[in-house]
């Protein structure tokens, strides 16, 4: 039972994943772990606050009479982890929460994101028990090459957004399956959900990556990378402001706008069903994100390792098999369904606990150049 574990080895974490509509928890102690749950908001209770930043109290005071009632006792807990939002860009790793960090998270430096409380989150409930609070790979963490920085504008440059903590724990898995240590393996990692991210490692950093919201595939709620001179014609066009724009491209783009829906099973279903538009707009994600991981098999070279598929979506195995089915030729096809950030994140966490790394402190963007797994 949760509430009876005890923290004589210094391995009893609480971790926090915040979503659109609910928080996810799970208690592990050391590798084990032995409580998960998911705390629900309903939209009615989230539509008082104008923005994500407000929810905070709502939330952790949600959390807290959650576990309360479940009898998961946090008296004996060593440190609390949370889900890494969208900050400054970092190098990989695991960073304790300071004031910088939730300063960035509350000005949304990068942008809005239901991510962003994750780290005031863990960080507010540490501070009520006097413990220490840290997030793993948040979705900021850029390792990206110079070459691969250049956008083709002076002004604009590419820049890193990506399921970075999900990413680099398949990539771990995948290395150990392939028997290599992760810092001598070269992937691509694509992470299908409801965005769809594809990154090169090579040596385990991802020194190149589809930004989560403004390139790569069309997914099932965003447009992806567009064909910019039609895009400025729309933006300029007098018929959209800024924010119908925005919602356009992040939240009701993808299979959103083609089909009325962002769950790419449902379209799968409804294509087999004999709606030919459905099974049309499917097929056209499942070729971009093909088309994509031989982008990124090109910054690899004939050293690939393996292809790489996780997230949400991956558990569909006919949509699985048709991307594979595309990519089979350039390496291996390794799948691991879904995506286990609460594990993630408590390994992350006991890597530090257990001295196998150091925590950083935020915002790191120098690691030498090494492996940054």
């Amino acid at each position: 039972m949760a509430g009876s574990g005890d923290h004589k080895n210094g391995e009893r974490m609480l971790v926090l994943n915040p979503g659109s509509t609910s928080t996810k928890v799970a208690v592990f102690e050391g590798d084990e772990c032995v409580y998960e749950a998911a705390v629900e908001h309903t939209e009615l209770e989230l539509a008082r606050f104008g923005r994500v930043w407000d929810q905070y109290e709502y939330r952790k005071e949600a959390i807290l009479e959650f576990l309360s009632d479940h009898g998961v006792s946090l008296g004996s807990l060593t440190a609390v982890v949370g889900r890494g939002g969208l900050f400054k860009p970092t190098v990989s790793g695991t960073y304790r929460v300071n004031g910088e960090m939730i300063a960035d998270a509350r000005a949304e430096v990068r942008g809005p994101h239901v991510a962003n409380l994750g780290a005031v989150l863990a960080f507010g409930i540490a501070w009520d028990y006097g413990i220490e609070a840290f997030i793993v790979d948040p979705p900021c963490v850029d390792e990206m090459e110079p070459v691969a920085r250049y956008s083709g504008v002076p002004e604009i440059e590419r820049t890193s957004l990506v399921h970075a903590l999900n990413v680099k724990a398949a990539a771990r898995a995948a290395a150990k399956e392939l028997g290599k240590d992760v810092c001598d393996a070269n992937l691509v990692v694509a992470h299908l959900g409801g965005g769809i991210t594809v990154a090169a490692l090579r040596n385990g950093r991802m020194v190149d990556v589809t930004n989560g919201l403004s390139e790569g595939p069309f997914t099932p709620d965003r447009a992806g990378a567009l064909p910019t001179v039609d895009l400025v014609r729309m933006c300029f066009s007098g018929d959209h402001s800024e924010e119908e724009v925005t919602r356009k491209l992040v939240g009701g783009g993808g299979l959103t706008a083609y089909l009325g829906t962002n769950n790419a099973v449902d379209a799968l279903e409804r294509s087999q069903k004999g709606d030919e538009t459905a099974g049309a707009v499917l097929e056209a994600m499942i070729y971009q994100i093909a088309k994509e991981i031989g982008a990124m098999a090109v910054v690899l070279g004939e050293n690939l390792d393996g292809i790489v598929l996780t997230g949400g979506i991956a558990k569909s195995e006919i949509i699985v098999g048709r991307i594979a089915e595309r990519v089979k030729f350039l390496s291996r096809v390794i799948v691991f369904p879904g995506e286990d950030e609460l594990r993630a994140l408590a390994e992350g966490c006991l890597r530090v606990l257990r001295g196998e790394e150091d925590a950083k402190t935020y915002p790191e963007t120098v690691d030498g150049g090494g492996c940054a797994l």
